[in-house]
């Protein structure tokens, strides 16, 4: 690519590369070794969010070296940087989980800061955990400078005993344990084994189900997002990245040409289609804010209604992410949702062509049968259902992907917890009974603050073997890796004196998944009396990120952010 095609004078790196007063910013960029050439070309933001913490993360420096190498083959000049992540695996079912949705903002906000400080004219993003996906895309989105996500990959599946396993394996393993149905040294052998590689939990939890994400909404290169970490070919995907990121530059292709409406339908319709995480159900809200496009909790579950669940994936199913690529990735899948009638095919996306185009040349592979064609489903709506009624007048989510259609209504008295350690100790020791509706309070994302997972509390329950004895509701989110009737999101929160609140031990819920509903039985009246004897109670974080997150964080409804987003801009980074 001929790098005199790009003009400095629309370019926000002008700022700093540019003309006689600039000399004192160009002495370090010479400091750091780059060339006159250099400084002159586009300046690349290669952020990822590479860190120890976890497999998840490990492999994000290699792949952008990649990246790096693609954007100066094509005449740019990257430069890169890390933000945090925030594993929600290792910060799962303990105080930690409470930084994991408050990290979201973090990875977005850094991006922004760090684009916005050194002037960069692209971004090429690289995640590789749960929250740090929606993260890099919603900073995309923010920015509007041309922007490419990529997705590190997810790990290879485990063996235990000759049967491939997952971290959920090793949390439902937990519950097991707690009722002597398994020994301590089971338990040790399977925490060996169960996570072999670099990459993200390896089925379809919140990681992947944002990676499939990337691709549906047209922020990712066809086939990046499926590749497991360890596989050769995800350098490949990089190095294209960072020479299409140059590509999209030169033709001025931004993330809010490519988000559009018709693109957030498509991006819910994988999700259902998939089997996905509910999170989704949250980080889609959150990316449309940040284009201006109102896309709430609601409008989710309208597409989730009318997907069909086509894809055989855990936790429900019986597939990786890994077995999904191999056998035509997530091409695969969205080909047959488009051939009948379930994507909107005009779209644009990073390749510079349609999602029709980009699909145009993908087979229908008959030699497997990890995903169904969208004509003969596993069940003819989505594998993630939306709830409302009197107890969420703003909403709530449940995954009910592999649950038998008779099993997708409940009702049963209250047992309510205002805390999840406070739960998980009550199952741990086994003292609930069957039939019950946990009821956990209180975990919002302000009441929190953080709106924690609970896939400690879902997976025990599982592993003790009540998981379909038994519901759970909460205003707090659940893990890509829950199974069981567990519902979540349920607003108002409990902390803004949502109806949540008010339920007390023996009240009736009845949850009725095909109708859509979430109702407690008492009557206006009732509810009203408990209202104006509610009282709000403070949180445990009284300063730091998670009492400033508090402070400013919104619904779950519309994706729990904490800021006016595109409505309010007064101008667009990309156009300074």
């Amino acid at each position: 690519m001929d790098a005199r095609v790009f003009d400095k004078k629309k370019l926000p790196s002008r700022y700093v590369t540019e003309g006689p007063s600039r000399a004192p910013h160009r002495s370090y960029l010479y400091a750091m070794g780059l060339t006159r050439q250099q400084i002159h070309q586009p300046l690349v933001g290669v952020a990822s969010c590479w860190n120890e913490a976890a497999p998840c993360n490990i492999a994000l420096m290699r792949q952008a070296q990649a990246v790096k190498k693609g954007v100066a083959a094509a005449a740019g000049t990257p430069r890169e940087f890390c933000t945090i992540t925030v594993t929600d695996g290792i910060a799962m079912g303990h105080h930690g989980m409470k930084a994991s949705l408050v990290s979201r903002e973090v990875i977005a906000d850094s991006v922004e800061l760090t684009m916005r400080g050194h002037c960069y004219d692209a971004l090429v993003g690289i995640a590789g955990c749960d929250k740090s996906l929606p993260g890099m895309m919603m900073a995309m989105a923010r920015l509007n400078v041309p922007s490419i996500f990529i997705y590190g990959g997810s790990i290879l599946p485990g063996n235990f005993r000759g049967r491939p396993v997952t971290v959920q394996d090793l949390f439902e393993a937990v519950g097991k344990h707690s009722i002597g149905d398994m020994s301590d040294a089971d338990l040790d052998e399977l925490e060996t084994v169960a996570c072999p590689s670099a990459g993200a939990c390896g089925a379809q939890f919140t990681a992947n189900t944002m990676a499939t994400v990337s691709e549906a909404i047209g922020l990712a290169l066809p086939y990046s997002a499926g590749a497991p970490a360890p596989y050769e070919i995800r350098d490949r995907f990089c190095t294209a990245a960072g020479e299409m990121v140059m590509e999209l530059l030169t033709r001025n292709i931004r993330p809010r040409d490519i988000i559009t409406r018709k693109a957030l339908e498509n991006a819910a319709t994988v999700v259902a289609a998939s089997g996905g995480s509910t999170n989704a159900a949250l980080h889609l809200p959150a990316i449309a804010h940040e284009c201006g496009i109102k896309f709430d909790l609601f409008d989710v579950a309208d597409i989730f209604k009318r997907t069909p669940y086509i894809a055989d994936l855990k936790p429900a199913g019986r597939y990786l992410a890994k077995d999904m690529f191999e056998a035509g990735g997530i091409p695969l899948l969205m080909k047959t949702l488009l051939d009948h009638g379930f994507l909107h095919g005009e779209c644009l996306t990073v390749s510079g062509r349609t999602i029709k185009e980009n699909l145009a040349k993908v087979v229908w592979n008959d030699g497997q049968d990890v995903v169904r064609p969208a004509n003969d489903p596993i069940t003819t709506t989505g594998g993630v259902v939306g709830l409302k009624g009197n107890l969420a007048p703003e909403g709530a989510i449940v995954k009910v992907a592999g649950m038998a259609q008779d099993k997708l209504a409940f009702k049963g008295p209250a047992l309510c917890f205002d805390s999840e350690e406070a739960c998980f100790e009550a199952v741990r020791k086994r003292k609930y009974p069957e039939g019950c509706v946990f009821v956990i309070r209180y975990e919002g994302p302000r009441g929190g603050p953080g709106m924690r997972e609970m896939l400690a509390t879902t997976a025990a329950l599982y592993g003790q073997g009540t998981g379909g004895k038994v519901a759970l509701i909460t205003d707090g989110r659940f893990s890509g890796a829950t199974r069981g009737f567990c519902i979540g999101h349920v607003g108002p929160e409990a902390a803004v004196g949502g109806p949540i609140a008010l339920v007390r031990d023996g009240d009736i819920i009845e949850i009725d998944a095909v109708a859509g509903t979430l109702d407690i039985q008492l009557s206006e009246a009732e509810l009203a009396t408990r209202r104006k004897q509610w009282k709000p109670r403070p949180t445990d974080y009284g300063s730091g990120a998670i009492w400033k997150y508090a402070q400013a964080v919104g619904s779950a409804k519309d994706g729990a952010v904490t800021h006016p987003g595109q409505k309010g801009e007064t101008h667009v980074y990309a156009d300074l």
